[in-house]
């Protein structure tokens, strides 16, 4: 899809708080109301915006150990890897899985109270999934950038 001033000023707009009123929207961007809802519904339709989310803090909910793992299948084969990418979405503490190249197979971001719910994590859930042949932990010290908004 190819994006206008006003697409990208409007993304952009939406990426930085989803919960604007039409009207607000429509103020910042010199357009009408409709003209902005109907903006809206075509990128809505076109798959460009694909959720409205809260994003909450990790700290104020208690879920602020943050560790990166590393995954290392036994073999890659294509029902060791459907297997476990099935498994690894039913896990709550695991924010994002990104099939990698590289030593590893997967890396995923995993978010939780703390080292003791961390370590009941690995020991419980995760290195319960079949063909999973190592693993390594990363801990975040500190969060230097975090943000959800994609520039165009």
């Amino acid at each position: 899809m190819i994006f206008d001033e006003i697409d990208r000023k409007l993304l952009q707009l939406l990426q930085e708080d989803s919960k604007q009123t039409n009207k607000a929207l429509s103020l910042k961007l010199n357009l009408s109301v409709t003209a902005i809802y109907e903006r809206i519904k075509k990128l809505e339709n076109n798959g460009v915006i694909s959720n409205y989310v809260a994003l909450l803090d990790k700290e104020e909910v208690e879920k602020n150990f943050v560790t990166f793992c590393h995954i290392k299948l036994v073999q890659h084969s294509q029902d060791y890897v459907m297997k476990f990418e099935k498994e690894v979405n039913q896990l709550e503490e695991v924010l994002e899985c990104y099939h990698i190249s590289g030593d590893y197979d997967y890396l995923l971001k995993v978010l939780v109270k703390d080292m003791k719910a961390f370590r009941e994590f690995m020991v419980k859930k995760l290195t319960k999934i079949d063909h999973i042949g190592s693993t390594h932990s990363m801990f975040m010290i500190n969060e230097v950038k975090h943000t959800t908004a994609i520039t165009l």
